[in-house]
């Protein structure tokens, strides 16, 4: 993700997702039925970015957590990959910002954070209380193969698009048995996951114009009018996996699963689209193309980056990578601004519960 705050100040989708959520985190702290005060309880927000996007759950969650158990200490974890920016995740939630914090509302409190990957081990065994993930397990540990004819999973297809849910399919089971050892007894996942629902739809592809042809369609144009190479286009790929409600859920209801005899149980599934905010904002009120354009290529942006610039050869200078990358967003910008009806990223995401048995 693009750092320095620019993540949550540009996805306000990302935060409108959370916040429908908060009852089911809610709803998790108070099913817990741990009694033991001597111990910490410890939270996490896992793949949390700036913490922007999550800090008004958290604030809420915190305390609900210190109502139902008033003498126990808590500790908040985040964790991201070490390039995350951890300053502005510290600056965001110690209130050194323009957005305010929960800190200083909830005593015996302590926050920290963590610079490893959710596909590895991240806290001691069971000793996580609840653990929560919003659009974030979605990026796989490593990408399988170059997807021939296409940015993204969602439009390879064969053998390229199996590699990809294939991948998807053993790293999510490891995220799962991952959590599942670090759980304490009792203890809750609450996972907001970026999928693919039963009418088929995901992130920007809702029934307009979808959100990663587009994406496709001017890097294709980018190959062929010379500004990046074939190569360049090939080693374009997200290193990412759209699962459905089954294989999001397989491991965790098939009884022969190293899952499911790991003592993690599914306690609760839905699927629920969240309206791109950008697109309801110029449909509903200001019907300025100009204004819409501006605001919403940056949310695009804000996560999609980085993959175009891991695409990029390392032999350019990271001055005409950086031209590049302008210039693509520039072009992608342009697109709606010409032609505005339909382009949305509406966010639809695999919303899951889940238990240490």
């Amino acid at each position: 993700m693009k750092g320095a705050g620019y993540y949550s100040k540009a996805t306000g989708g990302a935060k409108d997702v959370i916040d429908h959520g908060k009852s089911l985190v809610l709803g998790a702290i108070e099913a817990i039925g741990q009694t033991d005060n001597t111990r910490p309880f410890t939270m996490s927000d896992m793949g949390c970015a700036d913490g922007g996007t999550s800090l008004d759950m958290v604030g809420e969650a915190l305390c609900a957590i210190r109502a139902r158990w008033p003498e126990r200490p808590i500790q908040m974890v985040y964790t991201d990959l070490p390039r995350n920016d951890f300053s502005q995740l510290f600056q965001m939630v110690h209130g050194l910002t323009d957005v305010e914090s929960y800190i200083g509302t909830v005593d015996n409190l302590y926050v920290m954070a963590s610079a490893t990957s959710f596909h590895q081990a991240m806290f001691a065994p069971a000793t996580l209380d609840l653990g929560f993930s919003a659009t974030a397990s979605h990026y796989i540990s490593d990408r399988p193969c170059q997807i021939s004819d296409h940015v993204h999973m969602v439009g390879a297809s064969g053998e390229e698009r199996r590699a990809y849910e294939e991948q998807g399919r053993r790293d999510w089971e490891t995220f799962l048995r991952r959590r599942s050892d670090e759980l304490a007894a009792d203890g809750r996942l609450v996972l907001f996951n970026f999928g693919i629902d039963e009418e088929g739809r995901y992130l920007g592809h809702t029934g307009g114009v979808s959100m990663f042809e587009t994406f496709n369609e001017i890097w294709e144009q980018f190959r062929d009018e010379g500004h990046i190479t074939g190569e360049e286009y090939l080693a374009t790929n997200f290193p990412q996996c759209y699962r459905t409600v089954e294989q999001f859920t397989d491991p965790l209801t098939d009884k022969g699963s190293d899952v499911y005899a790991s003592g993690l149980r599914l306690d609760h599934v839905e699927t629920r689209v969240v309206r791109c905010p950008y697109e309801r904002d110029f449909t509903e009120n200001h019907r300025d193309a100009d204004r819409f354009a501006l605001e919403y290529i940056p949310t695009l942006r804000s996560w999609s980056e980085t993959s175009f610039a891991a695409g990029l050869s390392a032999d350019r200078a990271p001055e005409e990578r950086q031209r590049i990358l302008d210039a693509y967003y520039t072009a992608c910008e342009e697109r709606v601004r010409q032609s505005p009806e339909g382009h949305a990223m509406d966010y639809v995401h695999i919303y899951l519960v889940l238990r240490k048995d």
